[in-house]
């Protein structure tokens, strides 16, 4: 299948593209920076630069592409966690993009004829509770029509990915990432996630899995991962063979 990945160098774009190459499939990878895109043609697959915010730009690389599957792995964070003076100016940037960079995205898949999405969101800001978290419960806020910055723009994003016509959405909702790249070396709750196993949640979803959502975390008790073990096959305790 023709897969175009937005975000492909992003901690888990740059560990996804490869099991999506070593699968035989014909994939493009976007990225903001140039001096990235040889890291993608290095790994075998074409690279595309853009900013996702830019929409004729993003329409004319989506559209080139011909994609069957689109992956949305978009953020806008540091590499290492702001200070904490920066960190609401940090996550508002990343709502940004999550609810401005997602409509054009979507716009992009929807002219280009893409078939399926699969899109990165949150699974540690559901609103307290008993029990384990599961797709249905609301986000922090949300019943009082003011959700917390960070979960705002995930539902933003879930809402444009789920409601797209003639397109199958699927939405991933991560927990807190740790491992190489991540601002986390070790697992940190709630929700904790490997980005190993959040990269193969991925490239599961490609070919796994129906129009929805799912949690994608280890089981600590916070969020329940039972739909996603049971209908993409999902193993938080996946990781790569490899030195990425």
């Amino acid at each position: 299948m023709n897969i175009f990945v937005a975000g492909a160098t992003g901690v888990i774009g740059r560990r996804l593209v490869p099991l999506l190459r070593d699968a035989g499939h014909l994939v493009t990878g976007a990225t903001r920076f140039p001096e990235k895109a040889a890291a993608l043609e290095a790994l075998g697959v074409r690279s595309t630069v853009l900013d996702v915010l830019d929409a004729r730009s993003l329409l004319k690389a989506v559209y080139a592409s011909h994609p069957d599957v689109i992956i949305h792995q978009l953020t806008d964070l540091p590499p290492a966690p702001p200070e904490t003076a920066r960190m609401h100016e940090v996550l508002e940037r990343n709502a940004l993009l999550r609810e401005q960079g997602t409509r054009n995205l979507m716009a992009a898949a929807a002219m280009a004829g893409a078939k399926r999405v699969i899109a990165q969101s949150i699974a540690f800001a559901y609103a307290a509770g008993s029990g384990p978290r599961v797709e249905s419960d609301p986000f922090e806020g949300q019943e009082r029509g003011e959700p917390v910055v960070t979960a705002r723009g995930a539902l933003a994003l879930e809402q444009q990915v789920q409601n797209a016509p003639e397109m199958q959405g699927i939405v991933l909702r991560y927990g807190r990432l740790y491992g190489p790249g991540t601002w986390r070396a070790e697992a940190e709750g709630p929700a904790p996630l490997h980005v190993d196993a959040a990269a193969h949640a991925a490239f599961l979803a490609v070919t796994r899995g129906g129009a929805g959502i799912y949690n994608i975390a280890e089981e600590d008790g916070y969020a329940s991962i039972d739909k996603a073990r049971r209908e993409l096959g999902f193993d938080p305790n996946f990781r790569m063979n490899s030195r990425l």
